[in-house]
């Protein structure tokens, strides 16, 4: 099949469709990969084709709109009014380059919802996935975007339902109007569930969930139509592209073996309102704690101290397969990879939230023993995150962590989503458009 992926966010939200674009490749597929500026060297090192956008995420998440949006409910809202146009650019630039690929089938992450509407407009299929298990009501737990954990049974379906009317209310208008004036299509039931997907026969397609079913259990009241893969892990060396390899530097091999494994510590792409205060705040921690550090620079969270000091090491990036295995344990703010990709590893896990998924993410990973209760940012102080890695550095709890850490690596996400949309042309797949959900 020709297949065209759109995922749009930051690198947590590109590099499973990395993998998973890989995976099918392996499996025989074309794919073209589509997201925001930044990532083309990674997407074609793997053997895929990259159809960047021309919008610069990096740039969007250091807005204040943009750091008031991971915060509150309220900042979400506000956010929706202020990228309006980039959206609205984000929607043309799709619908081009779907015109010009001309796809089989379109695999979209939720923020690329609109595929599912392009793939109606050009009679081809559009498989919806996510990596969190946030857009398939369920009453096991709430919505991993509300800011508390269980509420009852009734309680946890209602917050989906109120997730899901809310992205509703904020997109209604705009892909009514883009169905119409754009694509040329009339009202559907679909615009009401941007994680419906689309198939030209009326037949409903399955779901890729693509977090581990070992950190998140499969609700009871999710049909068969839900497919949780696993995470899609970037398995392995690029396919092409020597200059694309990483390799360590020397100072940070010698580094790691100048003395205990350390504890990693980065945030990811949430940057800071003030990275060198939270810096200034890590050290004495992981000095508080008596242990080894190596920081991370991320998108901005952490800046490099003027004399680090023997006991810590300092980086911009580095791959998490090949840094975590070399870790005591890690602390981060808890988007869904980096989470993965830490237990995948077996290592204790501290996880500071700013907001969105991230409180949910922590939850869990206390929740199985890995790590500590989740330690909110705002909250954050240099003796509280001490006293945090210290549990973390426990035995039990990093036995736990261990344990988990084999479980998620038997799971074999990205080639059990790959076989998932392989398999689309047998019948017992799909589930007939009058199955209710």
């Amino acid at each position: 099949m020709n297949i065209l992926i759109f995922t749009f966010g930051t690198r947590g939200d590109v590099q499973p469709f990395v993998a998973l674009g890989a995976a099918l490749k392996r499996s025989g597929h074309e794919v073209t990969l589509s997201t925001g500026q930044g990532f083309d060297a990674m997407i074609e090192a793997h053997g895929l084709t990259a159809a960047p956008s021309s919008i610069n995420y990096r740039d969007l998440v250091e807005t204040p709109e943009a750091l008031a949006a991971f915060r509150s409910m309220s900042g979400k809202l506000r956010a929706v009014h202020v990228f309006k146009d980039i959206v609205l650019r984000q929607f043309e630039e799709m619908w081009d380059l779907a015109q010009e690929v001309r796809p089989d089938l379109l695999i979209y992450h939720p923020k690329g919802f609109l595929a599912q509407d392009i793939a109606e407009a050009l009679g081809a299929i559009a498989i919806p996935t996510t990596l969190q298990p946030s857009y398939v009501p369920t009453s096991a737990f709430a919505n991993p975007f509300v800011p508390f954990d269980d509420i009852g049974a009734f309680g946890n379906r209602l917050t989906h339902h109120f997730i899901d009317g809310l992205t509703f209310w904020a997109q209604s208008t705009t892909i009514g109007r883009w169905r119409r004036d754009r694509l040329g299509l009339g009202k559907s039931a679909s615009m009401r569930d941007f994680f419906a997907g689309y198939h030209p026969e009326g037949v409903r397609v399955p779901r890729l969930h693509g977090y581990s079913g070992v950190l998140v259990p499969r609700p009871h009241d999710w049909t068969k139509r839900e497919r949780i893969t696993g995470y899609w892990f970037l398995e392995g060396q690029p396919i092409v592209g020597e200059a694309f390899r990483w390799q360590a530097p020397e100072d940070l091999e010698r580094f790691l073996s100048a003395g205990p494994p350390p504890v990693y510590v980065g945030f990811g792409s949430m940057p800071s309102p003030d990275a060198e205060a939270l810096t200034n705040l890590v050290i004495e921690a992981l000095r508080f704690a008596g242990v080894r550090g190596i920081l991370a620079a991320g998108w901005g969270s952490l800046e490099k101290p003027a004399a680090p000091g023997d006991d810590l090491y300092f980086l911009e990036s580095a791959p998490h397969d090949w840094l975590f295995p070399r870790c005591a344990a890690v602390v981060h703010h808890g988007g869904a990879g980096t989470t993965h990709e830490g237990l995948r590893w077996g290592r204790p896990t501290v996880i500071c939230p700013l907001g969105v998924d991230q409180p949910f993410w922590g939850r869990r990973v206390n929740a199985l023993g890995a790590g500590p209760e989740p330690l909110l940012q705002r909250r954050m102080t240099s003796r509280n995150l001490a006293a945090a890695i210290g549990e973390a550095l426990e035995p039990e709890t990093a036995a736990r962590a261990a344990a988990l850490g084999n479980a998620i690596r038997a799971e074999g996400g990205a080639a059990a989503a790959a076989a998932v949309v392989s398999e689309l042309d047998r019948a017992a797949d799909l589930e007939p458009a009058a199955v209710t959900q």
